[in-house]
């Protein structure tokens, strides 16, 4: 399967952004999704996550201000950003696996980051 990820860009603080993860080729690897990112200097973080039955699970830094949800029929993952702080600023990355436990794997499939900027 091959990800584009989408909709990165540079917002002020208490904005919002929405990423897309578009997936194409053999999707059958589309199962489970996460949303992954990676600031200067830190490690890469799952930031959310979703299955193909919509279960879904958050990091505690992003609860209550992440949304992610999918539409299965279009191969497509969303995580609407809301509330960002400059704690936000990262390169966000797309990652797909059949089964849950592979996500974040380097061998699952993952899309090229997107860099979201926010600003105080």
């Amino acid at each position: 399967v091959q990800l584009q990820a989408s909709g990165g860009g540079a917002v002020q603080a208490g904005g919002s952004l929405r990423l897309s993860c578009a997936a194409s080729g053999d999707t059958s690897s589309f199962n489970a999704v996460g949303w992954y990112r990676q600031a200067p200097g830190k490690e890469r973080e799952l930031v959310a996550l979703i299955t193909s039955s919509h279960n879904t699970n958050y990091a505690d830094s992003v609860k209550g201000r992440f949304t992610i949800t999918r539409d299965n029929a279009k191969n497509v993952v969303w995580l609407l950003m809301d509330s960002l702080t400059p704690e936000d600023t990262a390169v966000y990355y797309c990652n797909a696996a059949p089964q849950l436990y592979e996500l974040g794997k380097s061998f699952s499939s993952w899309g090229p980051g997107t860099q979201v900027t926010v600003s105080s």
